[in-house]
């Protein structure tokens, strides 16, 4: 998808096309966009106040929690799509139904960030829709504010501003009626709010469609290692048993570590527990051995495998360290260093992420009041190998394709989510006026 969007002045127009005089002239939305009071366009519905408790799985009417917007990652809801709880038909007798186009708003948020987000209300396909608890429903009026370009409102750089000011709360940020109806927002023709809401939800179409493909590339990935890690699935030329092995047999457990000895002055790259995620290296803080926290001990060495003893369930808190030079890690992690002719790090690290580990390791915590283990625990976890190393590195590239793969897709959905970003500053403040489509979209224009 390739959206032109160009700054441009009141009755621009695009120069015809050097293709041949059939060519089509672009014109663009030139009216001036006009500041309204959301408080003289909307009707606020009522809602209910249900807690989680009241709701079940097998009633009729769907019921929109704040929790379910809060943990929402698209600004669209469909119903149809969306399992909603639901509420017993008398509970939800006075309290209004949803409609298509109307605007649920969160009313409390426990941080800055999520102040005034909201769904707007898709198709409902004959299913009966409530607000609940902590929420405010608005409808408005659509001579003003047109559907689909109703859920980015949330991201209008003046809305945001007005709610966030107006927000209070000692340990979560309020958000009411008031502060909504109150707002001043600088809004396009509804002609052009219709052309801004198509561009954005191509950019949402297309961010569905990468988290999709990565949530399957996911699973694919899942299903190869519990095939390739356990030996019921044989890459082609190889045979033989598998053994299992502990994991010190296939690697040094904190081979290297800082000593009172070390000088004060050294400086290191020291990576925490907060600096990995999901396999992945987050970043890392400049310390010396003087000024760098107790835990900073564990020298690191490329290769090496980290493992986190202190949350070790989350099986997150993993990584495999690549070539940064001087760093050094918490003693939050056990450092693994295969040995050369035993293991292949990579295929070390993909088992660390298996099911049978994270069994041992809960057997390991059942029953202790604080959730940890030792690097002693963790050498003496037991993984499946097959009898030659060549197997194991085979094995570690395929799934190191895989890695790649799915490295990629993040960095494409990631690159998405920045542009969307940086359109939705430009088109929700008119810094950037969109071409007029060619489909005879009606534009409320006085220029030629």
């Amino acid at each position: 998808m390739s959206v032109q969007c160009l700054p441009i002045e009141r009755g621009d127009v695009t120069a015809p096309s050097a293709h041949g005089p059939a060519a089509t002239e672009r014109r663009r939305f030139v009216d001036e966009w006009e500041t309204k009071r959301l408080g003289d366009h909307v009707k606020f519905l009522r809602h209910g106040t249900n807690p989680r408790s009241d709701l079940r799985s097998d009633g009729t009417v769907g019921y929109l929690h704040y929790g379910d917007i809060h943990t929402a990652t698209h600004v669209h809801l469909d119903p149809s799509g969306w399992p909603l709880p639901t509420l017993a038909v008398d509970r939800a007798r006075s309290l209004d139904r949803l409609e298509v186009g109307d605007v649920v708003f969160v009313d409390a948020s426990e941080d800055l960030g999520g102040v005034g987000k909201s769904v707007e209300i898709g198709e409902l396909e004959g299913r009966e829709i409530v607000s609940g608890l902590h929420t405010i429903a608005a409808r408005f009026d659509k001579s003003v504010l047109a559907d689909g370009f109703k859920a980015y409102l949330q991201f209008c750089p003046a809305f945001q501003r007005h709610l966030r000011r107006l927000a209070a709360g000692t340990k979560v940020y309020a958000t009411n009626r008031v502060h909504i109806a109150s707002a001043d927002i600088p809004l396009p023709p509804l002609s052009e709010q219709r052309a801004i809401a198509a561009v954005l939800s191509d950019v949402d179409a297309l961010i569905v469609s990468l988290e999709a493909l990565i949530e399957k590339k996911w699973a694919i990935k899942r299903a190869a290692m519990q095939q390739l890690l356990t030996g019921r699935t044989r890459l082609p030329g190889f045979d033989g048993a598998w053994e299992t092995k502990r994991i010190d047999a296939l690697a040094e457990v904190d081979p290297e570590n800082l000593t009172s000895r070390t000088d004060p002055e050294f400086a290191f790259n020291y990576i925490s527990l907060d600096h990995v995620d999901a396999g992945r290296l987050l970043g890392c803080s400049r310390e010396t051995f003087a000024t760098a926290p107790s835990r900073a001990r564990r020298v690191l060495r490329p290769g090496d495998v980290l493992m986190s003893t202190v949350r070790p369930a989350l099986q997150g808190h993993l990584l495999f360290f690549g070539q940064m030079p001087d760093a050094v890690c918490s003693t939050g992690f056990a450092v693994l260093r295969t040995k050369r002719n035993d293991s292949d790090p990579r295929f070390l690290f993909a088992h660390l992420f298996g099911d049978g580990v994270a069994a041992q390791v809960e057997s390991l915590l059942a029953g202790s009041n604080y959730p940890a283990i030792n690097s002693g625990d963790v050498g003496g976890l037991r993984v499946t190998c097959p009898p030659s190393l060549v197997e194991q590195r085979a094995i570690a590239n395929v799934l190191s394709d895989m890695d790649d793969e799915i490295a990629a897709l993040d960095r494409r959905l990631a690159k998405t989510r920045a542009i969307k970003q940086g359109m939705m500053q430009q088109l929700l403040t008119g810094s950037i006026r969109l071409p007029i489509p060619d489909d005879g979209l009606e534009v409320e224009s006085h220029d030629a």
